[in-house]
């Protein structure tokens, strides 16, 4: 794949974000060449992107309704951005893998009809993922693909950490604890000796916190434990979902409130969370700079829920030896790191508030029991890895 490129694709509901990466020579990680984004997908679609150590571009696109359309648009922008680079596989973020993929996967029709039937499980990412999949393939059917899966990393955790506390035969049918954003996770997994003085710890516990937020406790580099469960609603507070609610709260709306399923999955997903207890934004950043007494309700909402489940995936460990705050919240709101951090000398954190404010990577004193670390994430490149390698192996049995 010398002199290739390989095409990145996150299909959302009405977005579709994409990366491209130049495949280096004598097996080094593959170098971004540009990132971007089309948004408003069915209503006002706008292309953003930006060349690497370029300046951002933005362009407003008309009749842009479908992925396709959008496939379609951005494949051709994309090779007049890059003419010099051949695209020789795409990798797909695809949420939901089921109870067995462990490890991404070529696209093939029997895979693409065992994914269909996952979107059940997470009916507000998997048909948008598997769009896109067909989108490309409806262009470049020649062109291979790989469907990389945010359950996959979880799939490590025990028997005990996966079951849900409901009948056997339903069970059976695949309800039990999955976990997500197992990509990122991968990622800040490798990641961490690098900015850990090369140290790998044996207890790590990952906070991925953006407008959907999760925590993941890992051990020897493998998911115990993880906040989200059966779908993205479970765990932490997030931008407009609610996280963990009590059942009763749900049965109490039904037979007062008389709400169906729609309604009570746009309360969940779209009007609960920061939004729904500042009633001003879900945006973090929106929050924090609000001298409304509600947003700051929801912000010490936010962290009072982070350090309880981080408790809860302490216990799953057996301790901590270091804590990482990855995502667009995690990564720079340091705001939140200092309000949550404050709260876990109970845990072994000697937080250096001055480290925090200056925005270094390592945020304890020397002495801290438990390291404190900000890592930004980077999904697409695992995604990028994970194709070049299953490319490459088609390339080789060619041959």
């Amino acid at each position: 794949m010398s002199d290739a490129g390989v095409l990145v694709l996150n299909a959302g509901s009405s977005s579709l974000k994409f990366a491209v990466f130049r495949v280096a020579r004598g097996g080094e990680d593959p170098s971004p060449v540009l990132q971007g984004q089309i948004a408003g997908i069915g209503a006002a679609p706008v292309l953003k992107a930006r060349m690497e150590g370029g300046e951002s571009e933005s362009i407003e696109i008309d009749e842009i309704d479908t992925h396709q359309k959008a496939i379609d648009y951005a494949l051709k922008w994309i090779d007049g951005q890059t003419g010099d680079l051949s695209i020789a596989g795409v990798g797909h973020r695809v949420v939901h893998g089921g109870p067995d993929r462990r490890t991404p996967a070529l696209v093939s029709p029997e895979l693409m009809a065992e994914l269909d039937a996952f979107s059940r499980l997470a009916p507000h990412h998997q048909p948008h993922n598997l769009a896109a999949i067909r989108a490309v393939s409806a262009v470049a059917p020649d062109l291979p693909q790989v469907a990389c899966f945010d359950t996959a990393f979880h799939a490590t955790q025990p028997a005990v950490a996966r079951r849900l506390p409901l009948p056997k035969a339903l069970r059976d049918s695949g309800l039990q604890r999955y976990g997500f954003h197992g990509l990122s996770y991968e990622y800040i997994t490798g990641a961490v000796p690098t900015v850990n003085a090369g140290h790998m710890p044996q207890r790590l516990l990952v906070a991925h916190l953006g407008n959907g937020a999760s925590l993941c406790a890992i051990r020897d580099g493998q998911s115990v434990a993880t906040t989200m469960g059966f779908s993205t609603l479970d765990g932490l507070l997030m931008g407009t979902r609610s996280g963990s609610i009590d059942p009763g709260v749900l049965l109490h709306l039904m037979h007062e409130e008389h709400m169906d399923e729609a309604a009570l999955s746009d309360l969940l997903y779209n009007r609960s969370g920061l939004l729904g207890v500042s009633g001003i934004s879900g945006d973090m950043q929106v929050l924090l700079n609000s001298d409304e007494p509600a947003a700051a309700e929801a912000v010490d909402l936010f962290c009072y829920t982070m350090v309880r489940e981080i408790g809860s995936m302490a216990a799953a460990l057996g301790g901590v030896d270091a804590l990482v705050f990855t995502g667009g919240i995690g990564e720079h709101a340091a705001v939140i790191r200092r309000k949550v951090c404050e709260q876990l000398d109970w845990l072994g954190v000697a937080f250096d508030a001055s480290a925090n404010e200056a925005g270094g990577s390592v945020l304890t004193s020397p002495e801290s029991p438990v390291r404190v670390l900000v890592i930004p994430t980077n999904e697409e490149l695992v995604i990028t890895r994970h194709t070049v390698r299953l490319v490459q192996d088609i390339q080789q049995r060619a041959r």
